[in-house]
């Protein structure tokens, strides 16, 4: 109703951008910017402190409000990680979300007895969330107003096809065409390699002193013929992504005359260039023909380069929503029961810690390898079992007072016989004593050294926020871990790809690549090891906090030196810590149809999509026509992606799987349940086979969608039936749904229940 509830003097442009904050002083800022830079709005918000709608409710809103291109954010806190990871998640798959944090230094004031509480601040859980949810990051307001520059502007991100990250750069003067290709480099980003046709036609309409390369420089007497002609060759090639045009004002032509020459030879393709006019009062008037045309501009070479990759990196976290993880999960199936027991004996004993044999036991009942671990209790104990084993031992102190051993003295490595252990352990057992008193003294744990002189040291753990719940921290380990301060997180639950995508923004990823004649580290085993340790917090809630340090990591895969783990009990229960709700396997089950053949009814997995693609192209054009009310030929991988990755806390799909004739898995019917935001209402859908209709398989899927709905207390479950679809009307009206004809279209029926 065009609503203006601000304090500001002015009222902002109509457009497509969204603007949510929590500051409304912020709020009038963006105001004025965007008038300045001729930006429009489509909704300018600010929540205060959310008491009642929050970020993930706009989240929801503006995602699904079609004038709403793209969606920016300054957030202060998060009030419902998992409310606001869902909505994040939704909304990031169909349109941009930019959002910057405030409050980053405050995060690292949390005390924390293990290394990984003490790297995994609460700024840097943020940055995990906000890459999970598909979203991009900003750090200042002048980014988030280039963003709101950039997404206003440039059309697609940055282009429909292509590389995506390819740069091509014209300028009349060289520095600044340097300076532009250094940032590009530096922020990961590429020179587009210009075609031999490009080339050529370069080489035909600039003098023999232009660059003959990429930065194009045009040279410092370039008129405006000189700009047409170079900014249409480049625009022109395939391989150039987008397009960087700067100036720097000279005598032989005005800024304004370069912008009319830059805009003349843009024409409608102003949606891939991005520019930058230097320079303060003179360059003012080309900034303002460029702004009038609607072409992006920028005050410096480095802003221009900062927002063309923050396109490419706002398309790399959406395209990684909707990449398709291997199927592993049988390799992670963990003991946790074994684990669970482990847990309560220590919590019934009142303890907060583990010992450490017991945190290698939980450890391996998740199929973390680890360094078997005796106990002694006394040094000559230590030199007994130090004799039955082959090789130097390490002793280490073992006291429920002591976070980090190596502080006080209280590890010592690579003893080569049993006296040497004995008597180490002495030397332990007094120095321990002077620099720690008041520590209770449990004795010594003993292992066979590992020579493993080529493997690199990882810390892995777990960490639980107080926002966002548990979080997995991955990076480069060993005593000075906090100094080396090489981390990444992310949020449970992992598959392979989110596992390796952390693991890569490491500095250690690049040592444990191969390189002179050194093979590289087992990335898989580290990976894995990373899913079991996430699939540790989902398990069990009790798991405050967890510190593998050293994990070692060479070409013969991975092995847990040594591990702490934290308990306490929890404050919320299961799965409701987690930021994003895990697969729900407790939800699987063994069903048969009416021949006596037995399925397998199980919640669809993000790995089910090949499967998924498969059995589409078994379906009839009758099925598919029925199912989506529309002829489709293929299900490409955009689609699948949505149909299998989704939010196990506002949607559910039970899918039928069973071996198919070549004896492997396949999938032959699917049922679907989609619940609005505030789980009041839900939609189902269902496809079956037509090889397997007819033997009650509808029925079953749709009986566990209803029961599903009733479990999470959905108000009404309703779904668009075609009025031709016989067998699905008499199948609904059998489980208790009431169809009455859409008035809007007679040939659809809806058909609903109140669960």
């Amino acid at each position: 109703i065009g609503l203006d509830a601000t304090f500001s003097q002015a009222a902002p442009l109509p457009g497509d951008l969204a603007f949510v904050t929590q500051s409304g002083a912020i709020m009038t800022a963006v105001i004025d910017w965007t008038r300045a830079r001729d930006i429009g709005l489509s909704h300018l918000v600010s929540l205060g402190d959310m008491a009642d709608a929050d970020f993930g409710d706009m989240l929801d809103y503006l995602g699904g409000d079609s004038r709403v291109r793209a969606i920016l954010l300054y957030i202060e806190a998060v009030t419902n990680a998992r409310k606001f990871m869902s909505a994040a998640r939704a909304a990031a798959r169909v349109k941009p979300v930019v959002a910057i944090k405030a409050g980053r230094q405050a995060a690292g004031a949390r005390a924390a007895a293990s290394h990984t509480g003490a790297l995994a601040g609460l700024d840097a859980v943020y940055d995990a969330a906000f890459r999970r949810a598909g979203m991009l990051r900003v750090t200042e307001l002048s980014e988030l107003f280039d963003a709101a520059e950039t997404l206003a502007l440039l059309r697609v991100p940055p282009r429909d096809s292509g590389e995506g990250d390819r740069l091509a750069i014209v300028t009349n003067g060289g520095g600044l065409g340097v300076m532009a290709a250094d940032a590009l480099g530096a922020a990961g980003g590429r020179l587009a390699e210009l075609s031999p046709a490009t080339m050529a036609t370069l080489n035909a309409a600039l003098p023999p002193a232009w660059s003959r390369g990429n930065p194009v420089d045009i040279v410092g007497d370039a008129d405006a013929a000189r700009y047409s002609a170079a900014v249409e060759a480049v625009l022109g090639d395939p391989g150039a992504d987008a397009v960087l045009v700067l100036n720097c004002p000279t005598a032989m032509l005005t800024p304004e005359s370069a912008a009319d020459a830059v805009i003349a030879a843009v024409g409608d393709r102003r949606g891939r260039v991005l520019t930058s006019w230097a320079g303060g009062e003179t360059a003012q008037a080309g900034r303002a023909r460029l702004a009038k045309a609607r072409i992006a501009q920028y005050d410096t070479p480095g802003g221009a380069v900062g927002a063309f990759m923050q396109l490419v990196q706002q398309r790399r976290n959406r395209e990684a929503l909707m990449q398709t993880p291997p199927a592993i999960a049988a390799e992670i199936e963990g003991d946790a029961a074994r684990a669970r027991a482990i847990v309560d004996a220590a919590l019934s004993a009142g303890r907060e810690w583990l010992g450490e044999a017991e945190a290698k036991q939980l450890l391996a009942a998740y199929g973390v390898p680890d360094v078997p671990t005796f106990l002694a209790d006394t040094p000559a104990r230590v030199g007994a079992i130090a004799a039955g084993i082959q090789g130097p031992v390490a002793v280490k102190i073992r006291s429920p007072d002591i976070t980090h051993k190596t502080d006080v003295g209280g590890v010592a490595l690579d003893l080569a016989t049993p006296k040497t252990a004995e008597a180490a352990a002495e030397r332990m057992l007094a120095a321990v004593r002077a620099k720690r008193p008041d520590a209770r003294l449990e004795g010594f744990t003993v292992q066979k050294m590992e020579s493993r002189p080529r493997a690199h040291e990882l810390i892995l753990g777990i960490v639980a926020d107080r926002q966002f719940g548990p979080v997995v921290l991955v990076g480069q380990g060993g005593t000075a871990v906090e100094l080396a301060d090489d981390k990444a997180l992310a949020l449970p639950p992992l598959n392979l790809l989110l596992a390796r995508e952390a693991l890569q923004r490491t500095r250690v990823f690049r040592l444990m690549q191969p390189h002179r004649g050194r093979p590289g580290a087992d990335l898989d085993a580290v990976a894995l090891a990373m899913i079991r340790v996430a699939q540790i917090a989902i398990d069990l809630p009790e798991v405050a906090e967890l510190d593998i340090n050293p994990l070692l990591a060479d070409a013969d895969g991975i092995v847990a030196l040594d591990a702490r783990v934290r308990v306490a009990k929890p404050t919320l229960p299961g799965s409701e810590r987690l930021a994003i709700r895990p697969y729900p396997a407790e939800l699987a089950e063994d069903v048969a149809d009416r021949a006596g053949r037995k399925y397998r009814l199980r919640p669809i997995r993000p790995e089910d999509e090949p499967a998924l693609q498969h059995g589409f192209a078994k379906l009839s054009a009758q099925d598919i026509r029925m199912r989506f009310f529309a002829p489709l030929k293929t299900l490409d991988h955009p689609m699948a992606a949505r149909l299998t990755q989704i939010d196990y806390d506002r949607e559910m799909a039970f899918v039928l799987e069973a071996p198919g004739d070549e004896g492997k898995p396949e999938l032959y019917g699917v049922g679907r349940l989609m619940a609005d935001p505030d789980n009041a209402r839900a939609e189902f859908a269902l496809i079956v086979r037509s090889d397997v209709a007819g033997k009650g398989l509808g029925g079953i899927l749709l009986d566990r969608i209803v029961k599903h709905a009733r479990r999470r207390g959905i108000g009404e479950v309703w779904g668009d039936v075609m009025s031709e679809n016989a067998a699905m009307l008499d199948l609904c009206r059998r489980l208790g749904f009431t169809a009455a004809l859409s008035p809007e279209d007679p040939a659809t029926t809806r058909a609903t229940i109140s669960p």
